[in-house]
């Protein structure tokens, strides 16, 4: 199916081309493990499924129609993509320019894996292009960003740094788990990648892990291909049937989310018990006006907030009763993260404080719920967490 004249709306539910059953109004799940090949040497569109799947084909279809692009690779995780996309473009004493505002995970890949390798990394703030430019050499090959970035959604000027990249002729890779393609399209602004988890707003059920990469390069495409078969690291049928199902709500949940986090927000700005909110949909953001030239009209359903008595963090998220306690996003449930114990306990204290991660730091993936409902189970906990502190007569560690 041609996809470029088409509503993103409508690729979400009928984009790229079905691979193995042109009748099956719904994409079949194949699970077979191996295929047969009609005589040796014949070219055939798969042999084993550790190399290629219909369904992991089918759903790779459906991701690259959503940016129109050419290709898209399927992997086992958001980490095994990106796993893959580090060794795809960097060998010993190659260079990364990673920005410092990044999932925990991330962080950890490289500091315990890459850098050991022998390949260099330095870990800029991307948010100045200037010192991204600055900290590239004649060894970087590779640019990688999260934007808006985890937890405390900071933005990225994608065109800017994409100038930066071109101009240095290295590559471009732009994580963008939390707005996904219905928000951002990192491609169109210049990025030579786009990566997700697609375990958190693409499948959008908490049912699947997966990730994707999405780009034009078909010399690139094929080598994480090879990657991914070489390390074992494909998405599994059935999980790809699965983020296939989400992927056609993805607009219409995208949209509901947003507008429930951009409520929750401004009620929790109101709150004398909090110090910041972090949500690029508020016009305090620093980076509101980027967010009105980058994002697709809406800012997605995460935020993050810091209460003014750290101490308080652990004993608020404790007293939620509607919201889950749970380290993911992106999904219909509402759930509630404490990253400085969580998403980024192995990032160094040190190195949390310089990114904004303090004890006080809660970061919320607003569900499906009612937001009415989700504010009244906010406001009892911070009720809660405060008699709490009073009748402990814990010192207030002030953010």
């Amino acid at each position: 199916m041609a996809n470029s004249s088409l509503s993103f709306e409508t690729r979400s539910v009928r984009g790229g081309a079905s691979s193995s059953c042109d009748a099956a109004v719904v994409e079949p799940l194949v699970q077979s493990t191996t295929y047969a090949q009609p005589t040796i040497g014949a070219r055939v569109a798969h042999t084993y499924s550790r190399a290629s799947n219909p369904t992991v084909s089918a759903l790779e279809a459906r991701l690259a129609s959503l940016e129109a692009a050419p290709f898209a690779v399927a992997f086992a995780s958001g980490l095994a993509a990106e796993t893959a996309l580090f060794l795809a473009c960097l060998r010993a004493s190659d260079h990364l320019v990673c920005a410092q505002a990044v999932y925990g995970g991330t962080t950890r890949l490289v500091r315990e894996f890459l850098i050991p390798l022998g390949i260099r990394a330095s870990f800029v703030d991307a948010r100045k292009p200037d010192e991204v430019a600055r900290a590239v050499t004649d060894r970087t090959r590779l640019i990688f960003v999260e934007t808006p970035s985890n937890p405390t959604l900071e933005l990225v000027d994608i065109v800017a740094l994409s100038r930066v990249a071109a101009a240095a002729g290295v590559l471009f890779a732009v994580d963008n788990t939390f707005l996904t393609a219905a928000l951002q399209q990192p491609l169109e602004l210049g990025a030579d990648l786009s990566l997700y988890s697609t375990t958190k707003h693409v499948e959008g059920h908490n049912t699947a892990t997966g990730g994707a990469i999405v780009l034009r390069d078909a010399a690139l495409a094929e080598r994480l291909r090879f990657v991914r078969k070489s390390l074992g690291a494909i998405q599994k049928p059935f999980d790809a049937w699965l983020t296939l199902r989400g992927i056609a709500t993805l607009p219409l949940r995208l949209r509901a989310h947003s507008a429930a986090a951009l409520r929750i927000a401004e009620w929790l700005e109101s709150r004398p018990d909090v110090a910041r909110v972090f949500y690029p949909g508020l016009r305090s953001h620093p980076d509101f006006d980027l967010a009105q030239r980058q994002h697709a009209g809406a800012h997605g359903g995460v935020l993050a907030f810091e209460l003014k008595c750290s101490s308080t963090g652990i004993a608020f998220m404790n007293s939620l009763r509607l919201a889950i306690r749970a380290e993911s996003l992106g999904a219909v449930e509402t759930l509630v993260t404490h990253p400085a114990s969580m998403t980024h306990a192995d990032v160094p204290p040190l190195e949390r404080a310089q990114i904004g991660i303090s004890d006080g730091l809660v970061r919320l993936s607003v569900g499906l719920e009612s937001a009415e409902d989700l504010i009244a189970d906010l406001e009892q906990a911070l009720r809660t967490a405060s008699a709490s502190e009073r009748e402990e007569v814990v010192p207030c560690r002030a953010v």
